[in-house]
């Protein structure tokens, strides 16, 4: 039986949406496919009657500066995120977690937005740009609109976005500016299933001896990809001594909501090494806040 029964290659944004609106059944977008298209393959999904293909549409294979703000498109390639200098300067953390996903072969085809689209509270994309302030475009027959990427998500699996009638465009992230600085980590089981027991990304502002402002998101530690924002409350403003980066631990533990999964690890575990991983990420952001090319301090 097939899977699809119609494929079209959208050469533009109008375009695809013309398709999504135009199909008889139900129609899904496609860019790398490495998750949908496997998917379908594997019954986990029905058959659909339209595949709309949106890799080439040029604005959304777009990387680029954009009055002072990075824009990545979402039907960009994860290798080519990876390989990017104007990421590795503005989104470190980005860099490092695009760098994660699958093997070489995933990278290849893979894209940022289906990391985004596919709305696991662990995707590695997503953590990063949680920390980094992301803002989504969104495109459908009313015009277009950003939204916080935060605001993309339902639930495990369970996209905010209208699968026929909205499209994801791409992601508008801060420029980084002296002081500032991310970072991303992650602790994966050594064998068998290669998704994240935890992973965590960090964005710092840092002024002399204290972390002026700080953005840290997690997963999975819930329904859908989480800020934790009591967390960065203790840290913001603070020198990140024992004493601080323990408060901080706290609240990590307190607004955090780990569960025990037979794929990745209990949630005990998951505790133990939740402190550790803030300490790595937080310290690694803080570090490389003096690395940054472009940074000025009084010092310490």
């Amino acid at each position: 039986m097939a899977i699809w029964q119609n494929y079209h290659l959208a050469q533009t944004v109008s375009d695809a949406l013309q398709a999504l609106a135009d199909a008889p059944g139900e129609a899904r977008l496609v860019a790398g496919g490495t998750d949908f298209l496997l998917d379908l393959q594997q019954g986990r999904h029905p058959p659909v009657h339209t595949l709309v293909d949106i890799t080439q549409i040029s604005e959304m294979n777009t990387l680029e500066m954009r009055q002072g703000q990075l824009y990545i498109g979402a039907a960009r390639p994860l290798n080519q995120i990876v390989d990017s200098p104007l990421v590795y300067l503005h989104a470190r953390a980005l860099n490092e977690s695009a760098g994660l996903i699958g093997g070489p072969q995933v990278r290849n085809t893979a894209t940022l937005g289906g990391n985004v689209a596919h709305a696991l509270p662990a995707g590695d994309g997503t953590i990063s740009l949680l920390a980094l302030d992301a803002q989504a475009e969104i495109a459908s027959a009313s015009g277009r609109r950003r939204v916080p990427v935060s605001e993309l998500f339902l639930g495990p699996g369970r996209s905010a976005l209208d699968p026929r009638r909205e499209l994801l465009v791409g992601f508008y992230l801060p420029a980084v500016q002296p002081g500032q600085a991310s970072a991303f980590r992650r602790v994966m089981r050594p064998q068998g299933v290669a998704i994240a027991i935890l992973n965590m990304a960090v964005w710092l502002e840092r002024w002399q001896d204290r972390i002026q402002r700080v953005r840290i998101s997690i997963g999975p530690a819930g329904p859908v990809p989480l800020r934790l924002k009591e967390t960065e409350a203790v840290l913001n403003n603070q020198k990140p001594d024992e004493h601080v980066l323990t408060q901080a631990v706290e609240a990590l533990l307190s607004e955090a909501h780990f569960r025990t999964s037979p794929h990745r690890a209990t949630a005990q575990y998951r505790q133990r090494i939740a402190a550790t991983l803030l300490h790595e990420t937080l310290t690694l952001a803080w570090q490389r806040t003096y690395d940054h090319p472009q940074a000025q301090f009084t010092g310490e």
